[in-house]
């Protein structure tokens, strides 16, 4: 991996930097810059990086990561541009897209725009990446390592795909957990004890997860292999599909991903 120069140093920056460290990364080869007093002294307690409180101070190593707020991208990146000398630029800013990005940069053309998602806290999330022509296979591999060390990734042939990808992955974390709420509630309403309820949940989901994974099975065929005819099971599905839930949560992913295009129609004007 080469050296890494983070631009913010928020929850989803530090994630990324203790999943580099955990995959072999030297602490002395990532630098952060965070504005933050509070946030710049837990990067430097929990992983031993380099921490800087304004980008003027930064070495700015080959690989950069941006890692600020989408509002503030314009501002980051009138300063990065005059100090830019073919570095590969990745951006987790949402939204942000790469035309708009290079327009801020004063025309650089190697960036890769990255939708992680919230499990990159605890090293599984999932992302999806997106690069345009002029950005090679080495760069693309580069990026590719950075998202890897939080989780899995996956690439898209064209920009507007990460707006379903925000939609899915990046907002269906909080799906889960609504979902996650309304099994635990249910679970309440037929008598359990709230933290039995929790468990059950909690573990049903995780559960489920794993073994999709790591089986390689489709999800439909184990779940048909859950539902005995005339079972418990049965009932309940038949319940969910009277329920309409497929199509609801059909419906959360074309509004969500309608709203990320809107929103990056929004930030590509703010500059």
């Amino acid at each position: 991996m080469h050296k890494v120069s983070f631009i913010g140093g928020g929850n989803m920056a530090a994630a990324i930097v203790g999943g580099l460290i955990a995959s072999g990364t030297q602490p002395a080869d990532i630098e952060v810059v965070e504005i933050n007093a509070d946030a710049r002294a837990n990067l430097s307690a929990r992983f031993g990086v380099v921490t800087h409180t304004d980008l003027s101070q930064a070495r700015l190593h080959p690989l950069i990561v941006l890692a600020v707020k989408p509002q503030t991208l314009p501002e980051v990146a009138a300063a990065l541009a005059p100090r830019l000398a073919g570095q590969l630029v990745v951006s987790i800013a949402a939204g942000v897209r790469v035309a708009d990005l290079a327009r801020w940069l004063g025309g650089h053309e190697r960036i890769v725009r990255a939708m992680p998602n919230t499990p990159a806290l605890v090293q599984a999330g999932v992302a999806g990446l997106f690069a345009p022509p002029a950005v090679g296979q080495d760069a693309r591999s580069q990026a590719e390592a950075v998202l890897r060390a939080v989780g899995g990734v996956a690439w898209v042939e064209d920009e507007p795909q990460l707006d379903a990808v925000t939609a899915v992955s990046g907002s269906g974390p909080a799906y889960v957990f609504y979902c996650i709420e309304s099994l635990e509630a249910a679970a309440v309403a037929q008598g359990l004890a709230p933290a039995t309820a929790r468990q059950l949940a909690l573990q049903t989901f995780f559960g489920a997860a794993k073994l999709a994974l790591e089986s390689g099975e489709e999800p439909v065929v184990l779940r048909q292999r859950v539902t005995s005819k005339g079972g418990t099971t049965e009932r309940g599905i038949a319940a969910l599909e009277a329920g309409a839930l497929k199509r609801a949560i059909g419906q959360a992913v074309e509004a969500a991903s309608r709203r990320s295009a809107e929103l990056g129609d929004e930030l590509g004007r703010l500059a």
